[in-house]
Order: C-alpha cells, then structure tokens, then sequence
C-alpha cells in the first residue's frame, strides 16, 4: 500500500484534491485497487477483511460477530465522535472554552466510555466462562478483531490527552496484548511516517 497523509490540524482533508474524492472530508480514505475511495474506519476495516480474509477480524459465528461489531461500535459510534477534532475545534474556537475545559471534555467522554466498554467486556468475559469456552486474550477471544482494531487508536488518544487508564484491566489488557504483535507495533502513532510529537 501507499500511505499518503493528510494533516487534521494544518486542514488538508479540506483541500480539493482531497475532497474530491471524500465528500465528507474526513479521514483515513482507502482507496482501492479499482481507484475507489472508500471513507469511514468501520467501513474500511470490514472491507478489508472480506477482501483479505485472512486472517479474519470477525467470528464466525453470527452471535460472536455481532458481539465484536458492537464492541467496535462502541469505540466509533460512542467514545470516538465527541473527541475528534472537529468538535474539540468548536469547544475552542466558537464555545470560547479554555484548554483546561477541553481537556476536561475529552477526558470526562473518553473515561465513561472506556468504563461502559470495560463493563461489556466483563459481560463478554462472564457469557463466555457459563459456555465453557476460554478467557479473551483480545476485546473478544484468541485474536484480534474489529474490536481490537477500534480500541487501540483509542487508547493512543486516551494516553495523548492524559485521560486516566487505571481501573480497566479487562480493557488494558486487550490493548496490551495487541500492541505485543508487529503490526499493532508497526502502525501505532509513532511508527508513522507523518508522526509529529
């Protein structure tokens, strides 16, 4: 693959030449062999483990997969919107809020997200041990899924912004059991070729 960045901060998702091909001028965009652009993590991740199943991020059983895909939802669709750079932009630059008062925004959305994923995940860890089958090593089982593939770069944000990880072992444990393989290594924040501290 080719990795192209696109600065957030500097507004290079609104350049033409991105927009172009991204209606929604957001990031990550893959574009694909048949010069596709698709947009949205979710989309992207699942797209790619069709295309390239193996190895596969979703179970096999329907139960286990809608399992992980609410799990993942819950980092995309709950913790990650009120954090992402465009809202924490308006608290700033149009609710006038203070950096300590952002701070405390993200800190305050990422941690009760964190806690009701820890509490899933503790639910999973409980419906899996009355059906006999082995403790997750991951957000849910033996590798990683969609869930993981979610958690993680959350996680990142989470340590950017000091927002406190204590407490969450279930949680903690996924993420450290991910970034213990290569490629969780090879594409965390500072791996990339783009990366500015």
């Amino acid at each position: 693959y080719d990795y192209i960045p696109v600065h957030l901060v500097r507004g290079e998702h609104h350049d033409p030449a991105y927009t172009g091909r991204v209606g929604d001028a957001l990031v990550p965009t893959l574009l694909t062999d048949d010069g596709v652009a698709l947009s949205q993590s979710m989309a992207i991740i699942e797209y790619l483990d069709e295309t390239h199943p193996s190895p596969p991020l979703l179970p096999a059983e329907p139960l286990a997969r809608a399992q992980v895909r609410a799990l993942a939802q819950m980092v995309a669709c709950e913790m990650h919107p009120p954090n992402n750079l465009r809202v924490l932009n308006y608290l700033v630059q149009t609710l006038k809020v203070d950096e300590a008062g952002k701070n405390a925004w993200y800190s305050h959305w990422a941690r009760s997200g964190l806690e009701a994923f820890e509490r899933q995940l503790v639910l999973l860890a409980q419906q899996r041990a009355a059906q006999g089958l082995a403790p997750s090593v991951y957000c849910w089982g033996a590798a990683p899924t969609l869930a993981d593939c979610c958690l993680v770069p959350h996680v990142f944000n989470c340590q950017r912004f000091n927002v406190p990880l204590q407490g969450l072992p279930l949680t903690m444990a996924a993420f450290a059991a991910c970034m213990a393989l290569p490629a969780f290594q090879q594409a965390q924040p500072s791996a990339c070729p783009d990366y500015q501290p």
